[in-house]
């Protein structure tokens, strides 16, 4: 098929790659030196959204927030001005569940589908293809991109309609940075006790404290370094998406207002561009 892929980050690069490598004629809009390695993979650099619209089947964007996404498509030379009948916006983004179906109904008007498709697995899924798809679409909408997404990803769920997916990856989102939190509280408390915590880490794998997290980010903060991975910057605002939908709704959800002050005084403190399990840094200053 022919792909328009937007937003060529830590996750996206991969992404993208994995599409030019299956065979996909890959069309990419802000090509940066540290992308330009997927050009030279047969990927094809457009200077305009609007133009990677016009050349592709379906668009797909990766792009860090609500206001971003927006911009992509309906502002001046955006993918909303290159779409015509029949073509897909696929939104792999983290965004507002509120907004995403307003972009949906816009991007209608166009007699374009669209799909609202977040991921979770960060840089490390990215790169092995492995990442879980949280998808908000129609089934036949669903049936059309699943090929793209069995490229990218393994966990693929349909949730439901428009905005499910975003939702999805809200609920992920206050799930993964309270389990960061409580593995970064049980690491410290491991240290400060004089324990070897990769021991303790390596102990509690075996057992019914081990997840994902404990793995990969338990591991990241037995040797303290904390390079993206998913930038605290990033998961903070899909905390407050997460917030925000709390108010809607009129629930409590305090320890995730706890786990937004933290990541608040992480970014105050210069490490919103560490990986999210630079929480365990931040704990650790007295």
């Amino acid at each position: 098929m022919k792909i328009g892929f937007i937003g060529l980050g830590v996750m996206g690069r991969p992404m993208a790659g994995h599409l030019i490598a299956a065979g996909h004629e890959v069309f990419l809009h802000r090509v940066k030196d540290i992308s330009q390695h997927l050009v030279e993979a047969g990927g094809t650099a457009l200077d305009s959204a609007k133009a990677v619209a016009e050349a592709a089947e379906i668009i797909i964007l990766m792009v860090p927030d609500t206001p971003d996404v927006e911009a992509v498509l309906f502002g001046a030379n955006g993918v909303a001005e290159g779409l015509s009948a029949g073509k897909m916006v696929i939104d792999m983004s983290s965004i507002s569940p509120v907004a995403t179906k307003d972009f949906a109904a816009r991007i209608g008007e166009k007699g374009a589908s669209y799909v609202d498709a977040p991921v979770s697995g960060g840089e490390v899924g990215a790169k092995a293809a492995s990442l879980t798809i949280m998808v908000g679409a129609s089934e036949a909408d669903f049936d059309r991109a699943w090929p793209l997404f069995e490229i990218m990803g393994k966990n693929i769920t349909r949730i439901g309609e428009v905005g499910a997916g975003q939702t999805a990856k809200v609920v992920n989102q206050v799930i993964v940075g309270l389990t960061i939190e409580a593995v970064a509280e049980g690491l410290l408390l491991a240290k400060a006790a004089g324990a070897d915590s990769a021991k303790v880490r390596e102990a509690l794998m075996g057992g019914f404290a081990a997840s994902r997290i404990l793995e990969v980010h338990g591991e990241r903060m037995v040797n303290e370094t904390f390079e993206p991975g998913f930038r605290i910057r990033l998961h903070r605002k899909d905390i407050g998406l997460a917030m925000e939908a709390a108010k809607a709704l009129d629930l409590s959800l305090p320890h995730a207002a706890s786990l937004a002050q933290m990541m608040d005084r992480a970014m105050a403190k210069g490490l919103g561009d560490k990986d999210h399990s630079a929480i365990f840094a931040l704990m650790q200053e007295k």
